[in-house]
């Protein structure tokens, strides 16, 4: 009975060992940096998706993870440097792939939001005006369409960039800018009267992007950020990144945001 006991301790031992093995090295703490976007996370409430999300994956991890907030050029910045561990809802490109990897937990698309009053219905109104002028947030990129007239319009030196949703809302009513490329995660502010009464929306024919978790290249060797990937992948498989979307949005949307082909 004894010998059968202690064959029984020594082996949920032995697998609670393979267990912490298989896991993030948490040998030392780490950096997370949050960014303020609408339902991704608001400052003034403490509250949104990828803190949901960050609060699971550091309780999964078993991992001292200090989190701070951060604009999103900055992040990119300490990210390449290797002196910030990870993010959230990051979106891929050649130039980021260079020193940074992903582990993807949803998807979406992107859209174009303009004044009623600019006379712009589709995406070649914008670019065939040379007095509409666009808004964007610094270091953001979108989808390909989304992202070629941003960069047309840079080149025509017609696009203005803010640090935040806020001054780019507050340039939209003012009439300093005629549209701004907003996402999903923008919709309750856009649902405000005093910009939905002047606004409509036009949409990009690309589809949806995928978004992740950020980790630098510098900070972590590709096994540890194997290992981050397959916590965020146990998220995805047990429905609670699910959960997490549809404590902020009806279930249809929800769905169409977790629910996507993982790029290779």
């Amino acid at each position: 009975m004894i010998r059968h006991a202690l064959g029984g301790l020594l082996l949920t031992l032995c697998c609670l060992g393979t267990a912490v093995a298989s896991g993030p090295d948490c040998s030392r703490p780490f950096t997370l940096a949050l960014h303020d976007h609408g339902l991704l996370y608001s400052l003034d409430t403490d509250t949104g998706i990828d803190k949901d999300f960050a609060d699971e994956l550091i309780r999964r991890s078993g991992c001292e993870v200090r989190v701070s907030l951060m604009s999103r050029a900055r992040i990119w910045t300490l990210i390449e440097s290797g002196a910030l561990d990870f993010s959230l809802s990051g979106i891929a490109n050649a130039e980021r792939n260079r020193y940074a990897s992903f582990a993807w937990y949803f998807s979406n698309k992107y859209y174009l939001l303009v004044r009623k009053d600019s006379g712009i219905r589709q995406l070649s109104d914008f670019e065939h005006n040379d007095r509409f002028q666009l808004g964007v947030i610094r270091s953001f990129r979108y989808s390909d369409s989304a992202n070629q007239l941003v960069d047309t319009l840079a080149a025509a030196n017609r696009v203005s960039q803010a640090g935040g949703l806020e001054p780019l809302y507050e340039a939209l009513i003012l009439q300093r800018i005629q549209g701004m490329i907003i996402e999903p995660f923008d919709y309750p502010a856009i649902d405000a009267k005093r910009i939905r009464d002047v606004t409509t929306i036009v949409e990009f024919n690309d589809p949806a992007v995928p978004h992740g978790l950020i980790m630098s290249k510098k900070a972590l060797s590709p096994a540890e950020q194997q290992k981050w990937r397959d916590l965020v992948n146990e998220m995805r498989a047990d429905g609670t990144v699910r959960r997490i979307f549809e404590k902020y949005f009806k279930p249809d949307l929800a769905d169409s945001m977790v629910d996507f082909q993982t790029p290779p």
